[in-house]
């Protein structure tokens, strides 16, 4: 490490004491952190561009120098020992230079680790065909994934490649042996790093975002040819995760989609953070979780998807539940206040008859008590 470096590492060496998931420099600001998804700025003096640039410029390769001069944006890999690594973006905004330093984590949980429910661990050890993890930005997908993934690298003999904007997490292999490509770095897109990735010969393939035609199809055909592929959606319950996948596609394309998908898909797990009401445990996770039973598949080939949250609801032996479900578990295990989960709950009033003991039963919609 030079000596020039060290003030920049400084503030890496911080986030790692801090547990900070992201670094951010800004002229006009002091040094900015992301801790437990809050904004918190370093108690020190604004920083200027020059000082900026003195921070980045002796850990930038020149032939990233030579770019960000060209391009005016870079992103590039910072690895600190003791540490950690850092995916780092910088670009131009107002004339100034403006740094992001995301934190990529060896310290990968576990799903018991994460509070997850334990019928996800049924999503590692499909053999073959689509998982999705879905929900908004910044609820853990990638937490879970890595959780997920790391549970097949301990418990199965055979090859991981993932496709990630950006890597998150580094895994070391175990029983299997796990390959990783950041698009921008390693591959041009997601859609260009699966399509070589199969001659990869890949047995389990993460793709970070399934955002585009292209890339989901290419999913869906790795799926239909014995591979475990795993991807995230942005929805907010099970039976719109099917919706939003279908929005990628025209309409007259839709029927044949909701075929393959009824054969080809396996599972949905569609997940939100909570405020915790523990220090241990700050922020936890609410989940709604899908198996494609044979019900599931009739609703989804016939394009009844309004039905599907009834199954769920009637699932529970099948390791199914809706986020109703979830969330009254997180009151019940203490994760959770009774005021932070009538807040978050989508329905409160069901959450409200849950928690007077009165059940919502499955495809019948009955009240049990």
């Amino acid at each position: 490490m030079s000596q020039d470096s060290r003030e920049i590492e400084k503030l890496f060496f911080a986030m790692g004491k801090a547990n900070a998931s992201d670094l951010h420099l800004k002229a006009g600001s002091a040094p900015i952190m992301r801790i437990d998804k809050r904004i918190r700025r370093v108690e020190t003096q604004p920083l200027t561009d020059e000082a900026i640039w003195a921070l980045v410029g002796p850990i930038l390769p020149e032939e990233v120098k030579k770019r960000f001069v060209q391009t005016g944006n870079v992103d590039f890999a910072h690895s600190v020992p003791g540490v950690g690594r850092f995916r780092i973006d910088i670009y131009r905004q107002r004339g100034s230079i403006s740094v992001a330093a995301r934190r990529v984590r060896f310290d990968i949980p576990t799903l018991k680790q994460l509070n997850l429910p334990p019928s996800l661990e049924k999503f590692t050890v499909f053999e073959q065909g689509l998982c999705i993890i879905a929900g908004p930005t910044g609820c853990g997908k990638s937490t879970t994934l890595a959780a997920m993934l790391d549970g097949v690298n301990h418990t199965r003999r055979c090859h991981i490649l993932t496709i990630e904007d950006p890597i998150e997490y580094l895994y070391r292999d175990d029983m299997a042996f796990i390959n990783q490509r950041e698009v921008g770095i390693d591959v041009e897109s997601f859609q260009t790093g699966l399509k070589y990735g199969l001659r990869a010969d890949p047995d389990v393939i993460l793709v970070g975002e399934m955002r585009d035609p292209d890339t989901f199809e290419t999913a869906l055909q790795a799926s239909e040819t014995g591979h475990l592929v795993f991807g995230t959606v942005h929805a907010s319950n099970a039976a719109q995760t099917i919706g939003r996948i279908l929005d990628l596609f025209p309409t007259e394309r839709h029927d044949p989609i909701r075929q393959i998908l009824a054969f080809n898909l396996k599972a949905v797990a569609v997940q939100r953070l909570l405020p915790g009401s523990t220090q241990e445990a700050r922020m936890v996770p609410a989940v709604e979780v899908m198996f494609v039973n044979p019900a599931i598949k009739k609703l989804i080939r016939d394009g009844a998807d309004e039905h599907i949250a009834d199954v769920i609801r009637g699932g529970k032996e099948e390791g199914m539940q809706d986020i109703t479900t979830s969330i009254h578990q997180l009151v019940t295990s203490r994760l959770v206040s009774r005021a932070t989960a009538m807040e978050y709950a989508p329905n409160p009033e069901a959450l409200e008859m849950l928690m007077k003991g009165i059940v919502v039963g499955g495809s019948q919609g009955g009240i049990l008590r």
